[in-house]
């Protein structure tokens, strides 16, 4: 909302004195403005019986269709204005150092409407992008500049348009100026009407006092609040700025313990003889105050003490308005709730202020299908049901399953949000299926349990970790088994820390991410064993203009200990596919064996992207470049790098990048397809 004057001009002893309250201007529509002005107080009228009053003049008199119309010039100096609504008198003081503006000549028109074009001229150091905007939306003229009109019409808009100019000085401060409208004949080359204005502002008036009256009542605390108003002596009577101001104070006030503040209007007196300005602003801080308690109007999804557990202040620490919106979003972000309002309440002791927290349930189920098709990977469908809040306070329960040509799973996932933290997530899995891939055989039993700290949309964090462990119980068959089924017992603890210092969780345009990821095992398998798999992975982003961004991606990893065919098939790194290297298959990439020619994966892997992403508007395109291998030895083969290229669209929706690739195999192996596509939401790194 764009802020502006709204003038109360009264004598007050002197007839060159004026006193304005600034306060906002009201949207007319989004990005205009318009003036707001106090009607006055009525008289009081004894009943009689009056005469009617004549018919108001509508301002525009009838043409006489037989004569020309005629533009002529505008007089020397602007005329006195009328009297403001409230009954106070604008007094214009003359600006003794502003020149005649020469008016272009008179000239007569048949009556016809015309186009024409509008330009300003003498506002070159005053209009801002501000400026030039609300002239743009409020202009009589320039709405209708697209449409034809005669010279009735568009006298009536030049003098609706200079009021408005006029009104736009004032809000600058320029109290003395003078404007002058005329229209002349098309310039040559052209066939529209030339209307312009000719401006001379005048001195611009500055303000010769400053004085934030109860401030003083902040006691230690109001050096800072002072700083928090910008607007100093000497500074120009700029409505903006100064209403820009009071909100900033308003907001210091709310931020350093005041969260009962008001900070009224601001109110200039103006003296046109000095040109200057007295700015009184009157303060009410409403006392100090620190946090007290969180009072929730119901329990059903969590009660105050988790909301405690997951707010960023704690009793006693000093109230601060940034904090109670965090915790508002903080709640939304819960997905529990469908809507959410917090209220700062005197707790009625003098020191604290507790918050009163209202909330609505949300639909708390949901159920979840997927149907599809995949070459390589066949049919495929998945259906989920899920509690966002079966075990309270937010422990979601998904029970999911799959059914499919390559996989049959069935699990259920518990996952507890906030756990006695903020975005703290305690998780723990309970799995069987029935995998078949190219590359293995494996029928798995999971438990599984982790606590982490997690990064979101609303909440992107620069530390992500993640400690979790598994106990699976696997029979598994692939080319280093001759087809027979193995059955293996591990024992893992993954950990993993992530630094993520980009801009963006989805559609990341500068700064980089870097991730470690660690997963000691143990292996019963004919004697039991053990080994440790460590992944690296970074990425890089650049920007080169407003329109594109260079990204760049690596991964590297190894298994320490054990030889690669003692290794669960399920267990050893795999390359190739949407988020690997596109253009191959899922798990395509690395050393092939067996009639089939099919992958058996290995001990270790390489992988490199690098990206484009040219983007006009809400659509892109991104061309790229991946690599990658895997290979069976402690070290990955970079001479078998196999690089796969090409194209992709991105459509850029409101909640993230959608994104479609096709790629290709520039050096593909036997079976490789000609091209492969790839289909999800956000960046592919």
């Amino acid at each position: 909302m764009t802020n502006g004057l709204r003038n109360r001009r009264r004598f007050s002893g002197c007839p060159h004195v004026a006193r304005l309250v600034l306060a906002p201007l009201l949207l007319a529509a989004p990005g205009t403005v318009r003036a707001q002005s106090a009607p006055p107080a009525p008289e009081p009228v004894e009943e009689q019986a009056l005469p009617l009053d004549p018919m108001p003049d509508i301002g525009v008199d009838w043409p006489d269709m037989g004569q020309p119309d005629r533009v002529e010039p505008l007089p020397a100096e602007p005329q006195a204005e009328a009297a403001d609504p409230d009954g106070a008198v604008v007094v214009e003081a003359p600006d003794l150092e502003a020149q005649p503006v020469e008016q272009s000549p008179a000239f007569t028109d048949a009556g016809e409407e015309r186009r024409y074009s509008v330009a300003l001229h003498g506002v070159e150091g005053i209009a801002d992008d501000q400026f030039n905007l609300r002239f743009k939306e409020l202009s009589a003229l320039s709405q209708g500049e697209k449409r034809r009109a005669n010279l009735a019409q568009i006298n009536r808009r030049l003098k609706e348009d200079r009021d408005l100019l006029d009104q736009l000085l004032r809000a600058k401060g320029y109290y003395a100026a003078r404007i002058r409208g005329s229209v002349s004949p098309p310039p040559a080359g052209s066939d529209r009407l030339a209307v312009r204005f000719d401006v001379v502002p005048g001195t611009q008036y500055r303000l010769s006092s400053v004085d934030l009256m109860g401030l003083e009542g902040t006691g230690p605390r109001e050096p800072k609040l002072r700083e928090a108003f910008p607007v100093k002596v000497g500074d120009p009577v700029d409505a903006d700025r100064i209403v820009a101001g009071r909100d900033s104070l308003s907001t210091a006030l709310a931020e350093n313990g005041f969260p009962f503040a008001k900070v009224d209007e601001p109110e200039v007196r103006i003296d046109h003889e000095e040109r200057k300005g007295d700015l009184d602003i009157v303060v009410t801080p409403g006392g100090y105050r620190t946090f007290g308690h969180i009072v929730l109007n119901e329990n059903k999804l969590f009660n105050a003490r988790h909301l405690q557990e997951i707010a960023r202040f704690d009793p006693g620490d000093p109230y601060m308005a940034s904090d109670v919106e965090d915790l508002r979003r903080a709640i939304v972000a819960t997905g529990l709730v469908s809507t959410v309002t917090l209220k700062p309440r005197d707790a009625g002791d003098g020191e604290h202020v507790d918050l009163d927290v209202e909330v609505r349930s949300a639909p708390l189920r949901t159920i979840a299908g997927e149907l599809g098709y995949g070459t390589g990977e066949g049919y495929r469908a998945e259906v989920s049901w899920q509690h966002r809040n079966l075990l309270p306070p937010e422990g979601a329960v998904t029970l999911r399953g799959v059914i499919g040509t390559q996989e049959q799973t069935g699990s259920v996932l518990y996952r507890r949000n906030n756990f006695h933290r903020r975005d703290n997530v305690l998780t723990g899995l309970l799995s069987v299926s029935n995998i078949k891939r190219d590359a293995y055989d494996a029928r798995t039993i999971t438990i599984a349990a982790g606590l982490e700290r997690q990064t979101n949309i609303l909440f992107q964090k620069k530390w992500v970790w993640r400690v979790g462990t598994e106990l699976v119980a696997s029979d598994e068959a692939d080319f280093f088994s001759g087809g027979s089924r193995r059955t293996f017992f591990i024992g893992a603890v993954p950990l993993s820390l992530t630094y993520d210092g980009s801009d963006d969780l989805l559609n990341p345009t500068k700064g980089f991410r870097l991730g470690g990821r660690l997963s000691p095992e143990l292996s019963f398998q004919s004697g039991t064993f053990g080994y440790a798999r460590v992944q690296l992975d970074g990425s890089v982003y650049q920007p080169m203009g407003d329109r594109v961004v260079v990204a760049a991606r690596t991964r590297f990893g190894t298994i320490l200990g054990s030889s690669v065919d003692r290794i669960a098939p399920s267990r050893r790194f795999y390359a190739g596919g949407g988020a690997s290297v596109r253009g191959y298959g899922y798990q395509k990439i690395g050393p092939r064996y067996g009639p089939d020619d099919d992958p058996v994966g290995g001990k270790s892997l390489a992988e490199f992207s690098l990206e484009a992403r040219v983007r006009f508007g809400d659509f892109g395109v991104v061309p790229f470049v991946d690599a990658g291998n895997i290979s069976t030895s402690f070290l990955p083969r970079f001479r078998d790098l196999r690089i796969g290229a090409g194209m992709g669209v991105r459509y850029y929706s409101s909640f993230g990048p959608i994104r479609v690739d096709v790629g290709t195999p520039l050096n593909p192996q036997k079976g490789d397809p000609k091209i492969a596509v790839y289909v999800s939401l956000g960046q592919a790194f």
